[in-house]
């Protein structure tokens, strides 16, 4: 069994992975990369599309599903596994980032999409792919594929100690790909959370916080205990998400926010919009109108280089706090002990710091990068220099 890493390595965003056995090849994940043109905005296939069995998707987030109408286009037929939550919040992240030519002629009822839960397996020839719960948003999955004697775990984007949503552990492999967004970044979610509180309530008038329409939304929303606003068309998806998640009582916050829509002026509190980057959705009118008003920002998460929110934190207009929704180093280093301590590689990480990583993890090779094929040993007792 061989990995083909097809987006997502030694860099930020498309993250898609391909497994193939010789016989069945299959997906996880085909994002597209905000910031990119041309042939760096989609995957890298290592076979045409028509020739993928299957492609499983672990969350709606534009660098794991926004290839879809892209893949869709160049003859992909397979079936699509992703759960209810991913189905419901797929045509608003397609909408935005999809490539219009490819969304043009992209059907999403004539594919064959199959809903799968947390904990379910499926057989795809000689593979078989078990889900697990992320912590990343309602929804969210990581994959373990088990083909022959070799055994590949896939964390997709996690949050082990998220306040919001569960994870379950990834079980034992023989090779590990970790979400390492953060590199080496040892500060705790609570760190963060309190950062970020205290900058809100030191902002108490109008202060706009770009925000991702799924995720970090709700981990934000648990910090806020005074009066705020969300756009409008985020209410139905927040609650959404919080039937799913282990915080219900977050639909009592939902239910008092404020309702804010493009055009309006903003209003006199916190103010969530969505996307985190300004690239889309509510959050560019929202920022151009911050920018006019000379009202506070708060960016909280990745930004591409050239986006609408790098832009502003590089002219000194929006003040930057990591919330954080992927895992820091300790949670990384916890997650490979709970897996058998195997291979590892990093996916949305810059080469730099997948070196300083290395540093702290030495069983993960900080040298490949997309277009590599990484062959998976048979399952066996691995020394690394930390069991020896």
């Amino acid at each position: 069994m061989s990995v083909n890493l097809c987006g997502g390595f030694g860099e930020k965003g498309r993250t898609s992975i391909a497994v193939d056995d010789g016989e069945t090849c299959i997906l996880l994940d085909a994002g597209i990369k905000v910031g990119a043109a041309g042939d760096d905005y989609h995957p890298r296939l290592p076979r045409p599309a028509e020739r993928i069995f299957a492609l499983f998707v672990t969350h709606a987030h534009e660098d794991h599903i926004g290839a879809l109408p892209w893949l869709s286009e160049r003859g992909f037929l397979g079936p699509v596994f992703m759960t209810e939550q991913t189905r419901a919040e797929m045509p608003a992240t397609l909408a935005q980032y999809a490539q219009p030519t490819d969304l043009a002629g992209f059907r999403p009822e004539a594919m064959d999409i199959r809903l799968i839960e947390e904990g379910q397996s499926v057989n795809i020839g000689g593979l078989r792919v078990t889900s697990g719960a992320s912590g990343h948003v309602a929804g969210g999955l990581w994959f373990h594929v088990t083909g022959g004697n070799s055994r590949l775990g896939y964390a997709g984007d996690v949050v082990p100690q998220s306040t919001v949503f569960p994870m379950r552990p990834i079980p034992e492999c023989e090779l590990l790909i970790l979400d390492c967004s953060y590199g080496v970044d040892t500060v705790s979610g609570p760190e963060r959370a309190e950062a970020i509180a205290r900058w809100i309530d030191a902002h108490p008038g109008a202060a706009v916080l770009p925000t991702p329409l799924s995720g970090r939304s709700l981990e934000l929303i648990a910090i806020l205990d005074g009066r705020f606003a969300i756009a409008s068309d985020m209410r139905g998806a927040l609650l959404q998400q919080i039937a799913r998640s282990g915080r219900p009582e977050l639909s009592q916050r939902v239910a008092r926010a404020e309702d804010w829509s493009p055009g309006q002026p903003l209003p006199d509190c916190a103010l969530l919009v969505h996307d985190a980057m300004g690239q889309a959705g509510p959050s560019v009118a929202a920022l151009e109108q911050a920018v006019a008003d000379a009202a506070p920002v708060l960016l909280s998460g990745h930004l591409p280089e050239g986006s609408p929110g790098a832009i502003l934190r590089a002219a000194g207009k929006a003040d930057w706090l990591r919330m954080p929704t992927h895992p820091t180093l300790a949670e990384n280093l916890a997650i490979w002990n709970r897996a058998g301590r195997p291979a590892a590689l990093g996916h949305s990480c810059p080469p730099d710091a997948l070196h300083a990583l290395h540093s702290a993890l030495p069983a993960l090779d900080p040298t490949v990068q997309t277009g590599a094929s990484v062959p998976l040993i048979e399952r066996r007792c691995l020394e690394s220099p930390d069991r020896q």
